[in-house]
């Protein structure tokens, strides 16, 4: 039998309605649709200077030339969000299943109001959950925890899992202590528990967020900027490495999502020649084998057309490649699914191209074939 074909990362573009049922508290700051004549269709999010440009986000069928230039809302793709469209397009691009990111929801990461980013995305969450159900073996969700305390961060993942969600998506930047300290080990020894990988997507923290693409950053032209925004996820990685995280929590899963892959490899040599070298002078944790057999054993990559990644699978841990499509996200592979994957997986080996391109999905999260 032929292997599923699961993208290990696509995304809604959340309407009106996925932010309707929040809580009454907050209801006149619920994020809402514009259409201005200049920018086109935009989500307002309070907090925010901006609305998130959805014709950015639904881009999926636009042509590169066309990604920024505004639309209005009706004119965009409706398989962001709505499911029922959605498998069309699966069926189109011969593709089986999905892991479902937010796309909004990744904005709102840098809400500063973190009662109302936690309402927000208690809504959301309840509306992924009624997306997703209509069709669950080809649409598989992951609940955006807000974690405000740790106290409640373990009774979300809970919710998380009576929801039926398969992992959790977590803000770049956390509420109070890193992602390193102490204090988050009961949360992350519940994921593992749970059965529930943790996510890290691009742009969901100030170091990598979507103004990088129009505030000048860097050095050089706006287009250099593009090439930072994996750097959050990176850090994120390095840190949890480092620390001693995967140390102490040997069953945690964590996902770095939308950075590519191609880096893996370099990043496991510079892990371990820093930690080889370095380790007696710069401060890191006590660790019992080297930091790239942690990344190899806790960490999935996920990425879209990264050629170098699936041409160097004798460097890279191929059991944790997951390859992703990024519908309805302009940098996704549609309308040339078919294609993209045919040139990465060109020459591999039956093995190695079932696992990347759903076999390590199913195991990640424990799906059935």
């Amino acid at each position: 039998m032929a292997p599923r074909i699961i993208s290990g990362d696509s995304h809604v573009a959340e309407p009106e309605e996925a932010y309707r049922e929040i809580d009454p508290a907050f209801r006149d700051r619920a994020p809402y649709l514009v259409n201005d004549p200049e920018t086109g269709a935009g989500m307002r999010v309070d907090g925010l200077d901006a609305p998130v440009p959805m014709a950015f986000i639904l881009a999926a069928g636009r042509k590169p030339e066309e990604i920024g230039t505004p639309a209005a809302w009706e004119t965009l793709n409706p398989a962001g969000y709505d499911p029922k469209a959605r498998i069309g397009i699966q069926e189109e691009e011969g593709i089986d299943a999905e892991v479902i990111f937010p796309s909004v929801g990744m904005i709102l990461c840098r809400v500063k109001d973190i009662d109302y980013r936690k309402a927000c995305n208690d809504a959301y969450n309840r509306w992924l959950q009624g997306f997703c159900e209509h069709s669950p073996d080809r649409l598989l969700g992951l609940a955006t925890v807000t974690l405000r305390t740790i106290e409640e961060g373990i009774e979300e993942l809970r919710e998380a899992k009576r929801m039926g969600f398969i992992g959790v998506m977590l803000a770049g930047d956390p509420n109070v202590e890193d992602y390193d300290h102490p204090c988050y080990d009961p949360f992350w020894e519940a994921c593992a528990d749970l059965g529930l990988p943790v996510h890290f997507h691009i742009l969901t923290s100030e170091a990598d967020d979507l103004s990088t693409m129009i505030v000048r950053k860097t050095r050089g032209p706006k287009i250099a900027q593009f090439m930072s925004i994996i750097r959050g996820v990176q850090d994120i990685m390095l840190m949890l490495v480092f620390s001693g995280v995967f140390e102490r929590h040997p069953g945690l899963k964590v996902v770095c999502a939308e950075a590519d892959a191609g880096w893996v490899p370099h990043f496991l040599y510079r892990m371990d020649h820093a930690y080889k070298r370095h380790r007696y002078w710069l401060e890191v944790a006590s660790l019992s084998k080297p930091p790239s057999e942690y990344f190899a054993g806790n960490i999935y990559v996920t990425f879209q057309d990264d050629y170098v990644a699936t041409h160097m699978t004798h460097l890279n841990p191929t059991n944790r490649l997951l390859w992703a499509s990024d519908f309805p996200h302009n940098d996704g592979t549609y309308p040339n699914t078919k294609q993209v994957i045919a040139k990465l997986t060109d020459g591999m080996s039956d093995l190695d191209r079932g696992r990347i391109i759903g076999g390590n999905v199913e195991e990640l999260y424990g799906l059935s074939s």
